[in-house]
C-alpha cells in the first residue's frame, strides 16, 4: 500500500501528515512520527511511504496562520476499536477554543465512568492535532498530558484561545 507523505513547518516543529485516497490516515509531530506510523502499519499492513504533496497540507498551514476552522476541512480516516473511533470522532466536533474534560468527553459518548479509557483513546490517537485531543483538559482544567508534549499542549490552547 502507498501512502503519500508530506512535512509541514509549524511553529512547534516539523509535522508530518500521511494521505491514502487523499484522506488523513497519520499526523504526527516529528518527534512522535515513528509511534504513530508504526500504529498505522500495524492496522494497514505493508507501507511504502512516498514523500509528495498532500490535499491536508494547505490546511494545516493555514491552522497555524490563525485559521483555526480550517482543520474542518481535512478528511480522515483513522481506524480503532469502536470506542476509540467514537472518541475521535467526538473530538472533532469540539470547536477550537473549547475544552472538555476527559470525564465530560466520556460522558458525552455514553460512557461516563470510562474518563481513563477516554485517556488511552487519545494517546493511542493517529491524527494528532487533526483530531484535536489536545483539546482534553483534566477536570480541574490543567492540560493533563499529550502525546505532541506538554509545552505544545499549551502553545496549541494558547494559539486556540488568542492568547
Amino acid at each position: 500500500m502507498d501512502l503519500i507523505y508530506e512535512d509541514v513547518d509549524t511553529p512547534i516543529g516539523s509535522f508530518r501528515v500521511a494521505e491514502r485516497e487523499g484522506r488523513v490516515c497519520a499526523a504526527a509531530f516529528g518527534d512522535g512520527w515513528s509511534n504513530v506510523a508504526a500504529r498505522v502499519e500495524r492496522r494497514l499492513g505493508p507501507i511504502s511511504w512516498k514523500r509528495g504533496e498532500t490535499t491536508s497540507a494547505p490546511a494545516l498551514a493555514a491552522y497555524f496562520r490563525g485559521e483555526l476552522n480550517a482543520l474542518d476541512r481535512i478528511e480522515v480516516d483513522a481506524a480503532g476499536s469502536p470506542f476509540q473511533a467514537s472518541i475521535w470522532s467526538r473530538l472533532r466536533d469540539i470547536h477550537p477554543g473549547t475544552t472538555v474534560s476527559y470525564s465530560e468527553l466520556a460522558s458525552a459518548v455514553g460512557s461516563p465512568r470510562a474518563s481513563r479509557a477516554v485517556g488511552s483513546a487519545n494517546a493511542v490517537n493517529p491524527l494528532c492535532l487533526i483530531v484535536p485531543c489536545h483539546r482534553v483538559v483534566r477536570a480541574d482544567g490543567t492540560p493533563g498530558g499529550y502525546a505532541g508534549g506538554p509545552e505544545r499542549k499549551d502553545w496549541l490552547l494558547r494559539h486556540e484561545s488568542g492568547a
